[in-house]
């Protein structure tokens, strides 16, 4: 991507709103920062609705590399506008909630143990769900599922499938079957959820 971005002359949108859910906080970075190294312009955005748990608070950044300081100021001085325009003065708490963990270490640790534990069970309900397949269609069709990060897979389900599921099943899932991995609370609902799915794509 930093290649075609070079040589097109695109101006990269990174949306990060899923850190840490991936490989880990660090590693999840690798391309961004790959990006950054090669091109001149970047627009980076960074959530911490799914990582720290804040949806309601709506807290995150926007983050451009400019080519000089004065692309830079224009572009700082139109996002002040848009940002004036759409909510004027967001509350601060959320942010504040943020900068307390990730300035104490206690804390930070703790944060950063927890979205462990989470990515664990997130990569956990892949492998379980992608391992019950193989049983249930006796093939591997399915092992891309294990080999996705974060708390999504598209399932590649045609209108006919989607629907089925939820008339048939009432599994609701939108067209072209996105699923939320994080959704699956247990091992009954994977088995579950495997046997549907399988029926529909046979």
């Amino acid at each position: 991507m930093a290649d075609v971005a070079v040589e097109r002359g695109f101006l990269p949108f990174i949306d990060l709103a899923y850190q840490g859910f991936g490989d880990g906080l660090d590693a999840d970075l690798y391309g961004t920062r790959k990006l950054a190294s090669k091109v001149s312009d970047l627009v980076v955005t960074s959530s911490c609705s799914k990582n720290f748990g804040l949806y309601r608070d709506r807290v995150g950044c926007a983050m451009i590399i400019a080519k000089d300081s004065s692309a830079a100021d224009v572009t700082k001085s139109h996002l002040t506008v848009a940002a004036r325009v759409a909510y004027s003065m967001p509350p601060d708490h959320g942010a504040a909630m943020v900068a307390i963990i990730m300035t104490d270490p206690a804390l930070r640790k703790m944060w950063e143990d927890e979205l462990a534990e989470m990515r664990g069970r997130i990569l956990g309900l892949r492998q379980q769900l992608a391992d019950k397949m193989a049983v249930i269609t006796d093939s591997h069709d399915w092992d891309f599922i294990a080999r996705h990060r974060g708390m999504f897979s598209l399932l590649c389900l045609d209108k006919n499938q989607t629907d089925t599921l939820i008339n048939e099943h009432s599994i609701y899932i939108v067209n072209g079957g996105r699923i939320n991995i994080a959704g699956l609370k247990d091992d009954a609902q994977v088995t579950r959820f495997a046997e549907c799915l399988a029926a529909v794509t046979r």
